[in-house]
């Protein structure tokens, strides 16, 4: 997709560029860094696991920073950037950051509340995906008629229809357990926290005005 500029408008505005490096020099570290301090920012489930450490307050945020694969930042990256851009220049970086975090804490809190419910207690998680998809539905409920050229299949698509697809996606996935290894519950969480954030905002300001 692509979309003109305004002259005050930022190719790579402050929040959205310092996340995407963060996650990256993470990445880096991943590899460098002893695996127990890993271990430590990767969200567990609450209780005891015998698999990590545990749960700790902070991995609510520092799992967001943390990646499983190249593809699996390659993606979200690249997600983040193409929608957050947008959003950041609209709204500002001091707004945008609020919502992105808000969106990663409430994917978290959305894993861990399933993983409580579900056998077995869920599993531990990283990723931005929470956060990230969090700024997509901010995206769809902006310019919900905005086209978006998808990559895999390479269709276009309205933007409030993509954020429909994914987030039915996302709870069926989860509620069938299809596509093992991937943390639906924790995606559909940025996406309601994300969604319920904008909602409460245009009811104090009106839709689009934050």
């Amino acid at each position: 997709m692509s979309q003109g500029m305004s002259m005050n408008q930022q190719a790579f505005p402050p929040v959205t560029t310092s996340l995407i490096g963060a996650c990256a020099v993470m990445f880096l570290l991943q590899d460098m860094a002893p695996a127990e301090v890993i271990n430590r920012l990767i969200l567990w489930p609450l209780g005891e696991d015998a698999r990590g450490p545990g749960f700790y307050p902070w991995q609510l945020i520092s799992y967001g920073f943390l990646h499983g694969s190249f593809m699996h930042i390659l993606v979200n990256m690249f997600v983040l950037w193409m929608f957050g851009v947008q959003i950041e220049n609209l709204w500002g970086s001091g707004r945008f950051a609020f919502f992105y975090f808000f969106c990663v804490l409430g994917a978290g809190l959305f894993h861990l509340a399933v993983g409580v419910l579900a056998p077995g207690g869920g599993a531990p998680v990283l990723g931005a995906s929470g956060g990230v998809l969090g700024v997509l539905v901010a995206f769809g409920r902006i310019f919900p008629n905005q086209m978006i050229m998808l990559l895999i299949p390479p269709v276009p698509m309205k933007a409030k229809y993509l954020v429909i697809i994914i987030g039915a996606l996302s709870l069926l996935a989860g509620m069938t357990g299809a596509l093992g290894g991937i943390a639906h519950f924790a995606h559909l969480g940025g996406m309601v926290f994300g969604f319920g954030l904008l909602l409460y905002w245009e009811s104090k300001h009106g839709r689009g005005r934050f």
